[in-house]
């Protein structure tokens, strides 16, 4: 009986806390007009290089993650359904890996099916600098196609509040 307590007591906490980083997951309110640095060159998984700048103009959502993070492994296929949802929108995701290498983000990007950019963001401090990464990971960056920046997210969201902020930015 104690064994069957425990268990359901883990699932219990273990829904609770999902739920509470979904529940409290949350964009910040800007109470500044933040224009975003998209002055940056990174190499994509296979090598190529990716001007961020090339993407100004366009609603962006980008996701600061890692193959090896739980919750990002949870986020993915939620972010890869948006991408499907808004790209006749415009709505361009871009990922930057902090930690993996290429191969580690090909691998992950062929078991997820990933049809957005994939970047290497190992070592570039300098980027999660200038794009506002916090203290975890995954962390989402709002932006709109003016460049401006209408939240970050850190930590998970349920699908329907990252589908909100995503409609705000168009």
């Amino acid at each position: 009986m104690r064994t069957f307590q425990r268990r359901m007591g883990l699932r219990i906490a273990t829904l609770a806390v999902a739920l509470g980083i979904g529940v409290l997951g949350g964009c910040a309110k800007q109470t500044t007009i933040e224009v975003l640095n998209l002055d940056f060159t990174l190499k994509d998984m296979n090598g190529r290089d990716v001007r961020l700048s090339d993407f100004k103009g366009k609603p962006l959502l980008i996701n600061f993650w890692a193959t090896d993070c739980g919750p990002c492994r949870l986020e993915t296929p939620e972010l890869v359904d948006l991408s499907a949802k808004y790209k006749d929108r415009g709505l361009t995701i871009i990922g930057i890996s902090i930690t993996d290498t290429p191969q580690d983000m090909r691998t992950f990007a062929s078991e997820f099916k990933i049809p957005y950019p994939l970047l290497v963001g190992a070592g570039r401090d300098d980027v999660a600098d200038a794009l506002g990464l916090g203290q975890g990971i995954p962390m989402s960056v709002f932006v709109t196609p003016a460049g401006t920046v209408h939240g970050r997210l850190e930590g998970l969201a349920m699908p329907a509040f990252l589908d909100k902020q995503i409609k705000a930015l168009f």
